[in-house]
């Protein structure tokens, strides 16, 4: 029987996505196609390798094992086919998709597709929300490079440090924390609000305070940074936040900085990218002009 490599990469998307539907978009062919490449699999393999549960299919037995297996082999192939010698900046045309942290796509957006478009005239960027450090879309190739606090926890996702940005306390003019020196009594005294994705009242700034004895009143949550500046200019609610990569954000909602009396270390910033990439001529050289984008904001802060 002649085999269709072709299949792989059908089957790989089949497993990853979990439906036909799915697996459909992601190749961008239509859902009979999908339904027929599934059938030939069936066929090759002699398993079903996804089976109706409800409304939904799962993966069989035999499918679960062979996963990791045939990532590899799809991600291997690709490598080897499209891999690359030179590269022509003035002929490149290609789309990178980059998941910034909402801080960063603000200060940093600008400077970023100036700095891609100037070397690369071909290349066009799409800038998309941070979704977090453990989020599929690296791995399933939806996001090229991505920004996070922390290193992946994922074993083939690769990561860079770019810099450290230590914390700050935003407050509104002429709250009342600005009319003394903030001591950790006045601090915890005051209403807070933290910056959470899922909504959380509490961060590691809590413990700190835990292991001095102290503790503070967290009454609301904020799920990025443009949101919180909006409510820490129109309330008493005092927030902390990375100093560099807020800074002219802080400056466009009119509100000041405060030191903030606690020693708490500053707060990283790393690049990261499925290790797919890792010898892609063009990938390399993004991941150098975005850590240099970035690392410029992180030294200077936008002065």
């Amino acid at each position: 029987m002649q085999l269709d490599l072709n299949l792989l990469t059908a089957l790989d998307a089949l497993l990853e996505e979990g439906s036909v539907a799915g697996a459909a978009a992601r190749l961008h062919v239509t859902a009979p196609a999908m339904s027929r490449s599934l059938g030939r699999i069936r066929r090759a393999t002699g398993d079903q390798i996804l089976v109706r549960a409800g409304r939904h299919m799962t993966p069989t037995t035999r499918a679960v094992a062979m996963r990791t297996e045939v990532h590899a082999l799809v991600q291997q192939a690709h490598q080897l086919l499209s891999a690359q010698t030179t590269l022509d900046l003035a002929t490149l045309d290609r789309v990178f998709t980059v998941r910034l942290h909402d801080a960063l796509a603000t200060t940093c957006g600008a400077a970023l597709v100036a700095a891609v478009r100037g070397g690369a005239p071909g290349v066009r960027l799409r800038l998309t929300a941070e979704l977090g450090s453990d989020s599929p879309e690296l791995r399933r190739g939806e996001v090229d490079l991505a920004t996070n606090a922390g290193p992946p926890s994922l074993p083939d996702t690769r990561h860079r440090l770019i810099g450290c940005d230590p914390l700050i306390l935003a407050v509104r003019p002429g709250h009342p924390l600005m009319s003394e020196p903030v001591t950790i009594e006045r601090y915890a005294a005051v209403e807070h609000l933290t910056v959470s994705r899922r909504g959380r009242l509490y961060d590691p700034i809590d413990d700190a305070l835990s292991s001095l004895g102290h503790r503070r009143r967290v009454v609301a949550s904020a799920p990025n940074i443009a949101i919180a500046l909006q409510l820490t200019r129109d309330t008493d609610l005092v927030v902390a936040m990375p100093d560099r990569t807020t800074r002219a954000a802080r400056e466009h909602f009119g509100l000041a900085a405060l030191a903030l009396p606690l020693e708490l270390p500053s707060i990283p910033l790393h690049l990261l990218w499925h290790r797919r990439h890792d010898s892609d001529p063009a990938h390399m050289w993004l991941r150098d002009v975005t850590a240099r984008v970035l690392g410029d904001q992180l030294s200077t802060g936008g002065d």
